[in-house]
């Protein structure tokens, strides 16, 4: 491809083993926020994916043999290598995924070196189960040990932030494992394995398989060594995992997307509510399967709701990740871009009114990311409950602002779509807010506060947003086989 620059190509290689082994193939990655092409990822398939699962098995023994305390020492020696270079990792996922570098810096990076210090300090505290049966002169105990090879397959949305929520408890777990990051977003990973070697983490522990999910994703779900795959990302791919694991019995363990509502009474404190409502509709340009995208407003506030939420959506200033001052970065891809469009396009063919945003409001780029692909936060009203904005995951900075009137009326409104992932429920009345939290079919509430995540709490969705929980205690079950021992005396 030619270069809109003289710099040269990165050029990733596959982490296996221990070593960083070239590929016969790549894929193109693009910057979203200039439009050209600066990497080049692995292409990788059947081969490659053989070599890695070969090596993650060799390394097996040795890994789940060793002390969790050992495990959870050399996981710890990674978090801090991550810290070291936490500013080299946050302008690499900024390029890359398009995400602001104040985004990249605040979230993405700090959350990735948490989650391997949180599981190297979670998987020392776990205990099994022990019952006396004396009348049969019997004792039981429980004992876990780790499964084996784990497939990891991670999304481009929050690239390192969900690879190491992953990587981290399958290794702390004694598990060896085989990674395959979104090809759209794999430099971070690439960056991670050159740290592996000098945190302690024996070769073949952690190998990294670059491509696409239908070449090497596939080879990895339909390897017979492989027993347990942990999957984030689409619905659509999730029901294909499945098929495909099914003749093996695969264990899964499915983060899927979300089409979450935030409901909000009149008795919300609107002062702490807009602000956090424009965060959890537009972080991250919107692509976060946690974001809000039915935004449910009691009719007595509705019309001031609306006023100062799109006054808020205003605010937020699109343009060059790169710039500390920017909230809004580039969307992930062309393709993505264009999706997201029509979905607004197709708001305004049913009827709904666009208040700000994509194709009301100019967006002025600075020169550099003409070509790239930005988009205003866009705020969407008078749209019906069964349009495709309130039922399909939109994935970008849109959110649809309704109005409801009665308890009742909104939390039925609210289930009725496919998905159960997160929703937020905003009022000063804390009977109503249990009421309302209970009755939501949704994995995670928040009240009153959107995205205050305590890592040891369960985290996953319901219905068609996915399968399994993730977090201290569920992770550990998930990496883990349980054996019940009797022993009679």
């Amino acid at each position: 491809p030619t270069m809109a620059h003289s710099e040269a190509l990165l050029v990733l290689e596959n982490f296996i083993g221990g070593k960083f082994v070239p590929c016969s193939s790549y894929i193109d990655s693009y910057n979203p926020a200039t439009g050209d092409v600066y990497c080049r990822v692995p292409d990788s398939g059947k081969e490659e994916v053989e070599a890695a699962v070969k090596a993650a098995k060799d390394a097996f023994p040795i890994w789940s043999s060793k002390s969790p305390l050992e495990r959870s020492q050399i996981l710890n020696k990674l978090a801090d290598l991550i810290e070291h270079d936490l500013e080299a990792f946050a302008q690499a996922e900024s390029k890359d995924q398009g995400k602001t570098i104040t985004f990249a810096r605040t979230v993405d990076i700090p959350r990735a070196v948490h989650n391997f210090r949180f599981f190297a300090s979670s998987v020392l505290h776990h205990v099994t189960e022990c019952t006396e049966m004396p009348t049969m002169g019997c004792v039981h105990y429980t004992s876990r040990a780790p499964v084996g090879v784990a497939g990891l397959i991670s999304p481009w949305n929050l690239p390192l932030y969900l690879l190491t929520w992953k990587i981290a408890p399958a290794i702390a777990c004694g598990n060896t494992v085989v990674a395959k990051p979104s090809e759209m977003t794999s430099v971070t990973a690439w960056m991670m394995c050159k740290l592996l070697e000098k945190a302690g983490v024996p070769p073949g522990v952690v190998n990294v398989v670059f491509g696409r999910g239908a070449k090497a994703g596939e080879a990895l779900v339909c390897h017979p060594d492989v027993p347990l795959i942990s999957f984030t990302g689409s619905t659509l791919t999730a029901q294909r995992i499945t098929e495909k694991s099914a003749p093996h019995c695969k264990r899964l363990s499915l983060e899927l997307g979300g089409k979450n509502p935030a409901i909000i009474f009149d008795d919300a404190d609107l002062s702490q509510c807009i602000p956090t409502t424009a965060r959890s509709s537009f972080a991250n340009q919107g692509e976060i399967c946690l974001c809000t995208s039915r935004i449910f407003v009691q009719r007595g506030i509705y019309s001031e709701f609306l006023k100062r939420f799109v006054a808020e959506a205003k605010k937020w200033k699109t343009g060059n990740p790169s710039d500390p001052t920017v909230d809004v970065g580039a969307l992930i891809s062309k393709e993505h871009l264009e999706k997201v469009r029509n979905y607004v396009k197709k708001a305004q063919a049913e009827g709904a009114r666009v208040l700000c945003g994509e194709g009301v409001d100019p967006l002025a780029l600075p020169p550099g990311n003409q070509k790239g692909y930005f988009m205003l936060p866009t705020v969407i009203t008078e749209v019906k409950d069964e349009s495709c904005c309130m039922q399909e995951e939109i994935f970008g900075p849109v959110t649809c602002v309704v109005a409801f009137d009665t308890e009742e009326e909104v939390i039925k409104r609210a289930n009725s779509v496919k998905y159960g992932l997160a929703a937020t429920v905003w009022s000063g009345n804390v009977g109503r807010v249990h009421r309302v939290a209970h009755r939501l079919q949704s994995g995670l509430v928040w009240t009153n506060c959107w995205l205050v995540r305590d890592l040891n709490l369960p985290f996953g969705g319901m219905k068609a947003s996915g399968i399994g929980r993730e977090g201290a205690k569920d992770s550990y079950e998930f990496f883990t086989e349980v054996k019940t021992i009797t022993i009679k005396h």
